[in-house]
This record gives structure tokens, sequence and C-alpha cells, in this order.
């Protein structure tokens, strides 16, 4: 294929691809030639996706295949400067446009040989459809013609054989076509040549095998013929350890019995040549009647080969097989949908299926017709009914041509009969009601995609990917299990890497089992690198990329461009308000623009949350969809998507926040923008705010470290900081870190203040949380100083209460309460009520400790009643905890224990893990003095448990000093 970068005004190419030795340039002056090499790839890379932004990182890819040099970039600028004086140089009026990220070819878009291609063949399938068969013939030879070679032959071809890969099946698939509709007009003669090579080219590809032998045979040239069909499958075998088709097969066996023409068209799935001269509706009712009768004797056998290798859950067997299988009474039509994602096995499943009940269940035939729902081309009704008739034993002539009449007479025929209907790749119920039998006496197995929920006396199954055992043992039947006792580690691995589905495995397998040298390892280290993976994905006819395709294209351009767009989320799990943010939808429910992408199998629905479904992207179609991604969406559409999905995200947790602390308090706010879901979407997703933030939590890792990549240092900090919420609470000290550290570089590298002031006082608090006092005063200080500089107050607030509770812990309570003093001063002036009620918690401890009671209980009185007001229940508990504390420096043992154990059937309640370990730690202090010593050392021991989980190494060692304690010193044994 040359795909030309441009026409001139005349209409004629003025420039394109040479097919032979180096890549050339035809300018108005004249070839122009590139430099082979980098410039060659650089240049196939932007004619490839013209008008598109082809990023640096992509060319720096395929150039140099994942080992770059240090100098790639400079390396890939030199080769576009260089390129681009070629160009302007030979009188070429293309243009390379500079872009944030990468390049992009300007050209118009129906000035290329690859927009001519696709306009040809499009035009070419019309004319098929409206009977104009010649005219069809003569777009798609003009079509093919466009060709001059192997799509960017005398480039490096491997550097972008990703790119490329669609081009060269578009091409075969206009080629097959082309030679259907000639053999349709008796050019048998002139095609053979053609044929053979295309058959030497292609020699997996089933659909010119059976051309070639469809046109021997009309030549005269039988034994040829079937001599072909031999080579194919010895072909197959060796290589795939797969038998031909049951189409092929069955041309095989048409030809070696001297059927007539019309019988070996119908299995080659063509059109008779010429209308036949007795049309069936010129025939009357009666003669149609009579001619149906006699042949309703005809027992067919059209089931495809079963597989050799199936390996499947046999309770979901059995289920099928009841679930088909016609009952006694025959009153209820038995139909038994199979539906799920492209490669997971739905097919291979119902044909094991149709197979085991068949002979017993089925005596009198089995009807299968491939419907190709997702071809772009699927098989309509009316001539899957015509092939079922012809199959029943009615002869062509008397055959209707209006839908309902063949519907009618194909239910007559199965009405008595019990026969099984084999349809796959089903597109939707208006395809498959009309193949329906009348009666019960029959069964059907339907394959699809879709949905399919308005069938009749239909069970759904879902067919889901094979789980870890199973694809062991799949494997292990394609390669051997030999081949698999070694590398156990490398099978699991790679099972994973494909979500266990059945035809990434089959193409795994049949690619070691072609190469017994390859080791389980090796495949994995290939498959490894996600931007070459679906190329690793494809063996012969098989493909992951072709399966998906079908499915893709099937999509509307909106639908399209919604999945490649999710592809740029990293969870398990997509929340269904999340697509809308990414397209900028507003509707009231988000959730249905997810609809048409799980019914076609592209997501799959996981969970259940609050009301709101949780639909899934396997690691396969996330691949796909990724790939599909820069030639669907600008890279300035993307980065808005980015940030409104974090955005989404942000608003979300800062929701959550709110409805814990009854506020926004105690949070530093930024200027990031927000994306808001439909309100009664959030109240019902946070009826748990903390369970929410629970449930989202590796969603809401990934937000930070997307915002952090895209550079939106703004939304990254707010975001981390926000999800303190959650790690306080939980004691995720470790995520709190993890968060902290990679916000902390966005807003550096930004220079980012207010940012970093906000981060590095949260860090301030964990170190606080940690027991670590000493490291914590660095990070306090510094974001102190910037906060006063930019006149936050919350953000002071907040860190001279820590810088407080630093004093407090070396017994510095006379700097302490000065510096929580002001700490209430400021939440008084930022308006931050519950940041208040915590200072006064914190006061009060300083004042029982010097037995000020009256001022403690005055402290406790409005904080409490505060936190009460806000409706912050953790703030509630904390202020008892002090009550129960004070109650204790009282002597009032058994009333603190009361207090205290209301406490934590409170923090036990809600998760909060540090509260937990501190209200134990009180309550054994109170059984200490009560002299409960057993039960003393229970609550001590769970504390330190609770302490240690959460990496408070100190906390744990006071603990433990009090275990001491309460035992007593030990006894040393004399020497």
């Amino acid at each position: 294929m040359a795909p030309s970068a441009v026409y001139d005004s005349s209409g004629v190419a003025a420039v394109h691809f040479r097919v032979l030795g180096p890549l050339e340039v035809d300018g108005e002056r004249g070839p122009v030639c590139v430099a082979p090499g980098r410039q060659e790839v650089v240049l196939g890379a932007l004619v490839l996706q013209m008008n598109r932004v082809v990023e640096t990182v992509q060319l720096v890819d395929v150039i140099w295949a994942g080992d770059p040099p240090k100098t790639a970039r400079t390396q890939v600028q030199i080769c576009v400067s260089r390129i681009r004086k070629a160009l302007s140089d030979g009188g070429v009026d293309a243009t390379i446009e500079t872009r944030a990220r990468g390049y992009v070819l300007k050209v118009p878009e129906d000035a290329t040989d690859v927009g001519t291609f696709r306009r040809l063949v499009a035009r070419a399938h019309a004319l098929a459809r409206e009977g104009l068969t010649a005219s069809a013939v003569d777009a798609f030879r003009t079509a093919t013609g466009l060709w001059r070679g192997r799509c960017l032959a005398g480039a490096p071809r491997e550097a972008l054989a990703g790119m490329v890969a669609q081009l060269d099946e578009s091409r075969l698939e206009a080629v097959e076509s082309c030679i259907r509709l000639e053999l349709e007009l008796g050019r048998h003669e002139r095609l053979i040549g053609e044929l053979q090579e295309l058959v030497v080219n292609h020699p997996l590809r089933e659909r010119l095998r059976g051309h070639l032998m469809m046109a021997l045979y009309r030549a005269g040239r039988q034994a040829e013929a079937l001599d072909v069909y031999h080579q194919g499958r010895m072909i197959l075998t060796e290589e795939l350890g797969l038998d031909p088709g049951q189409e092929l097969r069955d041309l095989a066996q048409a030809i070696l019995t001297g059927r007539a023409d019309q019988a070996v068209e119908e299995l080659a799935g063509l059109h008779p040549p010429l209308p036949h001269p007795l049309a069936p509706s010129s025939l009357p009712e009666a003669a149609r009647t009579s001619a149906a009768a006699s042949e309703v004797t005809v027992t067919p056998r059209q089931l495809p080969p079963e597989v050799g290798d199936f390996v499947a859950d046999e309770t979901l067997v059995e289920a099928v097989c009841d679930a088909v299988c016609a009952r006694k009474d025959g009153e209820r039509l038995n139909v038994a949908v199979l539906l799920g994602q492209p490669g997971v096995g739905k097919s291979t499943l119902a044909r094991h299926v149709a197979h085991r009940v068949a002979a017993e269940w089925f005596p009198d035939g089995q009807l299968y017709c491939d419907l190709r729902g997702m071809s772009g081309q699927p098989v309509s009704p009316s001539e899957a009914l015509g092939r079922f008739l012809r199959a029943l034993g009615i002869p062509g002539q008397v055959i209707p041509d209006a839908l309902d009449e063949r519907a009618e007479m194909y239910r007559s025929l199965l009405a008595e009969r019990r026969i099984l209907v084999l349809l796959d790749d089903v597109v939707s119920e208006s395809q498959v009601l009309p193949l329906l039998p009348g009666s019960g006496s029959s069964g059907v197995l339907v394959t699809s995609r879709g949905q399919l929920t308005a069938l009749p006396g239909r069970c759904r199954f879902d067919i889901r990917p094979m789980g870890t055992n199973q694809a062991v043992q799949f494997l292990g039947r394609i390669i051997g299990e030999h081949r698999l006792e070694s590398e156990r580690e490398a099978a699991g691995a790679l099972i994973r890497l494909v979500g266990g589905l059945p035809l990434a495995l089959r193409i795994i397998g049949a690619r070691l089992a072609a190469r017994p040298h390859w080791s389980l390892t090796s495949m994995l280290y290939r498959l490894e690198n996600e931007q070459g993976r679906l190329d690793e994905l494809a063996y012969g006819e098989l493909s992951i990329r072709a399966s998906l395709t079908l499915s893709y294209d099937y999509l509307d351009a909106a639908d399209r461009r919604l999945l490649c767009l999710i592809s740029l989320t990293e969870g398990a799990e997509i929340p269904s308000w999340l697509g809308a943010a990414l397209v900028d939808d507003r509707r009231p429910h988000p959730a249905d623009l997810l609809e048409p992408l799980i019914d076609m199998r592209l997501l799959d629905i996981t969970s259940t949350q609050g009301g709101e479904f949780r639909c899934g992207l396997s690691h396969i179609v996330r691949t796909f969809a990724h790939e599909r991604l820069p030639s669907e969406i600008s890279e300035a559409e993307r980065a808005g998507a980015v940030r409104r999905m974090v955005g989404g995200w942000l608003a979300l947790a800062e929701r959550a926040h709110k409805e814990i602390y009854g506020g926004t308090y105690t949070l530093v706010t930024g200027r990031a923008e927000r994306w808001h879901p439909p309100e009664d979407h959030v109240r019902r997703c946070l009826r748990d705010p903390l369970g929410w933030l629970e449930s989202e939590q590796i969603n809401l890792l990934n937000a930070v470290e997307l915002a952090a990549r895209s550079g939106l240092d703004e939304l990254c900090w707010e975001l981390a900081t926000t999800l303190v919420t959650l790690f306080e609470a939980r004691g995720y000290s470790d995520l709190w870190d993890r968060t902290h550290h990679i916000a902390l570089g966005a807003v550096q590298e930004a220079g980012n203040e207010r940012g970093q002031a906000a981060v590095l006082a949260s860090l301030g608090t964990l170190h606080l949380h940690r027991g670590g006092h000493e490291a914590a005063g660095p990070y306090l200080s510094t974001a102190l100083e910037i906060f006063q500089r930019l006149g936050e107050l919350t953000g002071q607030a907040l860190c001279l209460r820590d810088l407080a509770r630093i004093e407090q812990h070396y017994g510095n309570d006379d700097r302490s309460l000065a510096l929580y003093e002001g700490a209430e001063r400021t939440f008084v002036r930022a308006g931050d009520v519950i940041g208040r009620a915590y200072v006064l918690g914190e006061m009060c401890y300083i004042t029982m400790r010097r037995a000020d009671f009256t001022r403690t209980r005055s402290y406790l009185d409005e904080a409490l009643g505060i936190c009460r007001s806000a409706g912050f229940d953790r703030g509630q508990a904390l202020v008892l905890r002090r009550l129960g504390q004070m109650l204790m420096y009282q002597g009032q043992y058994e009333e603190a224990e009361r207090t205290l154990l209301e406490v934590l059937d409170m923090v036990e309640a809600s998760g909060d893990l540090i509260g937990e370990g501190y209200v134990l730690h009180d309550l054994g202090r109170v059984s200490a003095r009560l002299h409960r010593v057993e039960q003393a050392l229970q609550y001590y021991s769970q504390s330190a448990k609770v302490r240690e989980r959460l990496l408070d190494h100190s906390g744990a060692a006071a603990v433990r000093a009090d275990i001491v304690a309460v035992l007593g010193p030990p006894i040393m044994s004399g020497g």
C-alpha cells in the first residue's frame, strides 16, 4: 500500500511512498529522497496517522524498540527537521507541525490513498448490496489497485508493524470480497492464477483457499481443487494443530462427490452466478408445498467440528445442555443464549454442547449458521433461512422470496422434528427471531456479544474467562503438560496477563507449540510490553486485535471515543459516573453512557455499591482501547478528560470529608477545578462516606498518581491531603506517606507554594501519628512559614496545633499551651469550628494533668457541643476519651471505664484504628488501677498490636512499659 501524503490540484498523487529500495517521496520537482532508517520510520509513522498527533515517546519506541539512547528525543527532532527540509525542497505541499508532546503531518483527509481505498471499498459493498455486482467488482479492483506491493515495503517494516497490520488486513478482506463477486459473475478462469499466488502468500486464510477450490472446480480441474484442500489441511495441522473449518471441509466433500454447482456454491457461501430459470415466486403455492413435502426426510448435519482440547466448567456445560434439550411435553421453546466478551470461548462452548446432545436429543439433524453479527456484513435472516431450507431438502426454486414466507416454511418443517439449531455470533433479536422453531421439540443455541434479553424461552449464560486451574489445563493440552511443569509460575503470570481469555491463551499456546525452543518465560517477556502486546497475540487467522475490532467497529463513534477515554483509567473497577466525567456529560443518570459498552461486553459489571453498578475493563480490552486512543482523541481532549476525571474524584472525596466532619473543616483547599457528579448519585454513593473512601481506595490512589504524571499539581495535592480523612481513620500510614511524596514532587516541580505547605504540614502530622515527634518539627515549621506568608489561616492553625503536640510530648506544657491557644484563635478566625474543638480537647489534657478540672470540664463541654452540633462522630469520640481520662485522674475509675468502653464501641464501629489503639491503652490503665491484672494485660496486648500495625513504635513501647509495670520487674536467677 502506498499511503500518499497529498494530491495536487489535478487529483494526481503528488507524493507517495515507493515500495522498492529506500523510501522515496515524489514532489513537484521530482523524487524527494528520504534517508533510510530512522527518517523512513518517522515519516511512515506520521503518514499512517495523518492529521493526528504522533507522540514523541511513540516515535522513540518504534525506532528503538524499548531501548532508546539518552539522546533519543533529540535524534527524533533532528529526523523531523530533515524530513521537513526534504519535503519543502521537493515542492511537497505538506507540513509537519510541532505539538506539545509530538508532531502532526497536516494534509487533507480525503487526499490520501488510504482515504480513497476506504471510500471505494464502502462503495463496492453498497453496490453489491444493490445487486450491481459488476460495478462493485470495478470499485473493489480500483481500491486494491492503489496498493503497490506490501504496505511500507522498503521501510523498516518491523518498527511500524502494529500500525500497518490493520491496512494489510483491510486489503485482504477487500480482495476476498472482490473475488467472491467475480466468481458469481463466472470469471473463474481468469481468477485461478491470482488466487494461486494469494493462497501461497496467505496459506492460513481459508476463504481464499475456498475461492481457489471453487475456481478450479468450475474450470473442470476437480483433482487440483481437492489437492488445494489437502495442502491447506496439512498446513493447518502442522502449524496450529487444527482441522480446516466446516465450510471448507463441506466444499471439498461436495467437489469429491460431484454435487451440483448450486450445492457447492451454497457450501462456499456464494450466491448463484445466474438467476434460476424457475424463481420461487413463479411457482404456484401447491407446487411449493409439494416440492417441500417431498424432501422433508433430509437430515442435515451442519455442526462445525468439536474442539479437541476443550476445557470448561462441567457444571456450566451441564446447565447449558439442560437448557437447550427439548422437554417431553414439547410445549416450551428451548433457547440457550451464551453471552460474553470477544474471545471468551462462547462459540467453542456452544459447539461442545451441540455435539454432546446431538445424537440423543436431536436425532433429526443439526443446523448451523455463523450470522457474522460483528463483521459489518451480518447474514440476514432471509439468507440464513434460505440456507436452512435447502439443507432441509427444499429445492432452491421452491424457496419463497419473502422473509415471512420462508420463516413459515421453516417452522412447518421443524414442527414435528427434533432438530438442534446453532446460531453463532448473533447481533440482535431481529436477526435471530425469524430463525427460531415454532415448537419446543427442537432446541436452539445462540452465541452473542450483545444482551438479547427479548428472546422468548431463553436461558442466559454469561461466559466468563477461565479461572487459573482451567487455564493451566487448557494451556497444557495445547503445548504439553511437560512444558508447564518447570514453568508453573510463568504460566500463571501469562494467564493473569491476558485475564484468562481463552482466545489469547489459544494464540499463546499455538505460538509456543509451533516453537518448541521458546520457553513460557520468553513468551511472558514478549507480552509484558503493553504497546506490542496485541501484535504478539496474533497467529495465523487468530488475532485478539481482529476479534476486538469487530466489536469496536460496531459501536457508534461516541461510544468508541468513550471506550478509548476509559483506557486512561487505571483502577480495577470503574464507577458508573466516571464515563460522564470523561466526556463532560451532565445527564442525571451517567451510567446510561456505559450501557452500549456493557451490551457489547467490552465492559463487565463487577459489583454494585450504593445502588450504583461498577464496571471492569480487562487488560486486553484496555490495551486495545489505549492503542486506538491517539487516533480517536486529540491530546487536548485527553488532557481535559483526565482533568475532569481527577476533579470528579476530588469532588467526591471532599464531599465525603464534609459528611464526616460536618463541613470542610481542618482542610486546606486550593484552586483545583472540581467535576461534580449528579447530586442524587452522590447521595447514594456517600451514605457511608468513610466506607466509600475505603472501597474506592485504589481508584483514589491511582487518581493522585495520574494527576502527578499529567502535570495537574493543584488537583494532585488537594486530593492527596483530602484523603487523610481515610488514612487517619484507618491508620493507613504507608498510603499517607506514598501519596504525599508523590504530591510533594508534583508541587515542587510546578513551584506551587500553597500546595507545598499543605503537603509538608500533612507529612508533619503523619510523623506525629507514627511517634516521630523530632522528624515532624522541620516539616511543620517550613509549612507554617509558607502559610504565614500566604495568609492561609487554616494551614497556620493546623501547624500550630501539631507544633503544640510536639512541645507537649517533650513535657513543655507552658509552651504547648501557648501554641494551642494560638491555634485556637487562628481556627476561630478561619471559621473552622471542628479544628477549634480538636484543640480544646488537646488543651484539656494539659489542664487535667495540672488538676485544673474546672477548666478541663469547660473545655470538654464546649468541644463536645461543637462536635455534636456538626455531627462529627469521630470528634465526639476524641472528646469523650478525654473525659474518661479526666475521670481517671480524679480517681473515678469505674465511671472512667464506662465512658471509655462507650468510646471503644464508637471507634470500632467507625473503623478508627488510631483511636482504638489509644482507647485500649486507656482501658488497660483503668483496669490496672482497679487491680484487674488479667483484664489490663488483655487491653494492653490488643493496644500494642494495633499500634504496631500502624507503625506507631513509640506508642507500642509505652504500652509495653505499662505491661512491665503491671507484671513487676523480672525475677533474675542466680549465677
